[in-house]
């Protein structure tokens, strides 16, 4: 049986307690059941936790996440795989945006600091 309340479960995975809730909702994490009226989780569900947002911090989607799990359950690897690798596309086509980005910034940067006779270009560019 575990021991941690649903507020030191939400602390040791860095969430709030309505996050938990949420992903208990999503069907992400199990809803344990109660113990003199309070619901105990234990180390599996940090652990589960600490999945679920680290998952989140690769730019998983809950629905990924939501498949990932089952897929462990399974060891299904092939299926992970795919996933890992269409996600390692979506943020290098993310990358190449940002880089993008990046450098028109830094020509308007440019622009505003070398012409002071007309309109700042970084403001210009923002209201067109």
């Amino acid at each position: 049986m575990g021991t941690l309340t649903i507020g030191k479960l939400a602390a040791k995975g860095g969430v709030g307690v309505e996050t938990v809730r949420y992903y208990q909702r999503r069907g992400l994490l199990a809803e344990p059941t109660r113990d003199n009226g309070i619901r105990r989780y234990g180390d599996d569900d940090v652990h589960r936790l600490r999945f679920i947002r680290s998952a989140q911090a690769a730019g998983f989607t809950l629905e990924e996440i939501g498949e990932l799990l089952s897929l462990d359950a399974l060891q299904d690897r092939t299926r992970a795989h795919a996933l890992a690798e269409a996600r390692i596309v979506a943020i290098d086509a993310k990358i190449v945006e940002l880089q993008s980005a990046r450098a028109s910034l830094a020509r308007l940067a440019t622009e505003c600091a070398g012409n002071t006779s007309v309109a700042c270009p970084i403001i210009s560019a923002f209201e067109a």
